[in-house]
């Protein structure tokens, strides 16, 4: 019978200030697959360490003031959507003079949401929460995920939000088009196809209806005559642009109205 031995890995650290990775041990010289393996370990994405991006706002949170008594504060959870509404370099002031909160983050998909739904909106302390999240589920930012897969985690996010008393505000995933999609890309509306998305939204709107919350239809407003976003509100087929933030904004407001009463 073949004995084989197998020598232990050594221990790998990490700087506890820094989080960088410690410097690699020396692999004996006869196993250069062990070394290629740990210089492999110790080379992985830092971002995985934080993989739904919790730190994003930890700062912005700690310095977030609590609500004045009788202000009725509003978290927008999202994700790139959401982020660069707020952005008031490019799309100017979001909601002035209303106490909102933007805690959108680029490329995020349901799962890392529901990771930072306590820190970015729970601890907040909001009366409403308007959640527009799906589309990048639907393309597999973070792998591939079924309808069903997103609704419950589109449930869990709404479930938290009421069990601490605040209401809930589900946006449509806004349609897609392939307007201008470059030779080489893949069309926006083939990443995301719109059968999934009309089928998470209408699945979206049942549950709203039947759970006391309020859907928000972002889609219906931005379709054009052959059924896809309007070219005229994108120029990615995917993301608003002022005009498509146009339309977007009083529908909002109109949907937090709704939830506060």
């Amino acid at each position: 019978m073949t004995r084989v031995l197998v020598a232990a890995l050594p221990v790998i650290t990490l700087s506890a200030q820094t989080q960088t990775p410690a410097t690699p041990p020396a692999a004996p010289d006869a196993c250069p697959e062990m070394a290629t393996a740990l210089t492999r370990l110790l080379n992985r994405d830092l971002s995985l360490r934080d993989w739904a991006n919790v730190a994003r706002y930890r700062e912005m949170n700690r310095s977030l003031a609590a609500p004045a008594a009788g202000e009725a504060r509003v978290v927008f959870m999202g994700d790139s959507t959401t982020d660069a509404w707020s952005n008031q370099a490019r799309f100017g002031p979001f909601f002035p003079g209303k106490p909102y909160v933007g805690r959108g983050i680029s490329g995020q998909t349901t799962p890392q949401m529901l990771i930072r739904f306590r820190p970015d909106v729970i601890d907040l302390k909001p009366k409403v929460v308007v959640i527009l999240a799906g589309t990048n589920d639907i393309a597999a930012n973070t792998g591939p995920m079924t309808n069903e897969e997103i609704q419950g985690n589109l449930q869990s996010m709404a479930e938290l939000a009421k069990a601490n008393g605040i209401k809930v505000v589900l946006s449509s995933i806004m349609p897609t088009a392939a307007y201008h999609a470059a030779s080489n890309a893949t069309p926006q509306s083939t990443l995301r196809p719109m059968p999934r998305i009309i089928a998470i939204n209408d699945w979206m709107k049942r549950y709203a209806a039947a759970n006391g919350h309020v859907y928000l239809d972002y889609f219906t407003p931005m379709l054009d005559a052959a059924g896809v976003m309007k070219a005229e509100l994108t120029n990615d087929d995917l993301h608003p642009v002022a005009a498509g933030y146009a339309i977007m904004a009083p529908l909002a407001q109109a949907a937090i109205d709704k939830a506060l009463r």
